[in-house]
């Protein structure tokens, strides 16, 4: 299984520690540190399109007005930390967020 997400994150982070403790392997990948490669980015955008963007944050409203209206891997690209998270790939299939139906799925 493979996450991504921010090492500073507290939902990836709670994420993380429960699927470990259900006996799960989980490989973290922090976009930050290591962002998403083109072919990366753009598998997850088809499977997720806008909502792969966290428009809460402040992150995001600290964009400027022409990147927020830009792709959303453009957004990504240039900052990492607007992307929802965590992103979870478990074989063929993707989870975005930690939320009881993401948990009852994978536990």
């Amino acid at each position: 299984m493979l996450m991504y997400g921010l090492s500073t994150c507290a939902l990836c982070q709670r994420a993380r520690k429960t699927l470990e403790a259900a006996g799960k392997e989980v490989t973290f990948r922090d976009v930050r540190a290591e962002p998403l490669g083109a072919a990366e980015l753009s598998e997850l955008v088809v499977e997720f399109g806008d909502r792969l963007v966290d428009r809460t944050t402040p992150d995001y409203r600290a964009l400027s007005d022409w990147l927020k209206n830009s792709d959303v891997d453009a957004q990504i690209e240039q900052k990492p930390k607007v992307m929802a998270r965590p992103v979870i790939r478990d074989g063929d299939t993707f989870y975005l967020g930690w939320d009881d139906a993401v948990h009852a799925a994978l536990i």
